[in-house]
């Protein structure tokens, strides 16, 4: 439930480690409030058969569970309002917090991983920058950061192309992908096709808050299911290894 809201129902998905997958659906079918139910944000009703188990257990203090599980949402994105800077925020993801502040016992070692994982990005470049002098995709690759630097074994992607011009999506996207390449198992969530990057093979699709569909990408992106799950007459392309709609 969200206050009054059924949100999730129904719901019976195992996503095993190491895995690719897209979550797909339009406004409001329940993709983020499941994103939020595996961060431990929101917890399924108390009812028989009612259970979550994320990385094999079903009770976890969520500051370990958040050295596990890299989150990149929008929410994070709001918090981005101080004069820090894109090293500072990437930093942060020792804290669980967005920028350093004065009880935070930063180490040298921190320090080097920050760095480290700044130059995976390809975004040394921006680690003195302000947040408010960056563009809103940079911006996105410093959160992208913020969550790796404790090696999680997922990230967690909840709507990561909203606000972003086409050059800042396809910067993005790139990096997503060089993630996936590297071993990092990724969840995103969207409701953009062309977010789906081609090293997603297992597509779920959510609507009114249950699953529509889950299975492989190619079996379950056809114009007929996207049709009947955003409700519009839609044609559907694929060009290197991405699907566009229309």
């Amino acid at each position: 439930m969200r206050g009054v809201n059924v949100a999730l129902r129904n719901i019976s998905l195992t996503i095993g480690a190491g895995e690719h997958v897209a979550i797909l659906g339009p406004n409001g079918c329940g993709k983020s409030t499941l994103i939020k139910t595996i961060t431990r944000e929101c917890y399924p009703l108390a009812q028989p058969g009612s259970s979550v188990t994320i990385l094999g257990e079903r009770v976890w203090n969520v500051v370990d569970l958040r050295t596990m599980l890299g989150i990149v949402s929008n929410d994070l994105m709001a918090q981005c309002t101080r004069e820090i800077t894109g090293f500072e925020i990437v930093l942060s993801g020792f804290f669980s917090s967005i920028g350093i502040w004065p009880n935070h016992q930063v180490t040298e070692k921190q320090r080097r991983k920050a760095a480290d994982v700044l130059r995976f990005l390809e975004a040394a470049h921006l680690a003195e920058k302000p947040v408010d002098e960056m563009s809103s995709g940079e911006a996105r690759r410093m959160l992208i950061g913020r969550a790796l630097v404790h090696d999680p074994k997922a990230l967690l992607l909840d709507e990561p192309s909203t606000s972003l011009d086409l050059f800042a999506q396809h910067e993005l996207r790139e990096s997503i992908r060089k993630l996936a390449r590297a071993g990092v198992a990724i969840l995103l969530v969207t409701h953009h096709l062309s977010d789906i990057i081609p090293e997603i093979d297992r597509v779920i699709m959510m609507s009114g808050g249950e699953i529509a569909a889950d299975g492989p990408k190619e079996e379950v992106l056809t114009a007929g299911a996207l049709r009947e799950l955003f409700g519009v007459k839609v044609e559907l392309a694929r060009r290197d290894g991405y699907y566009h709609l229309w």
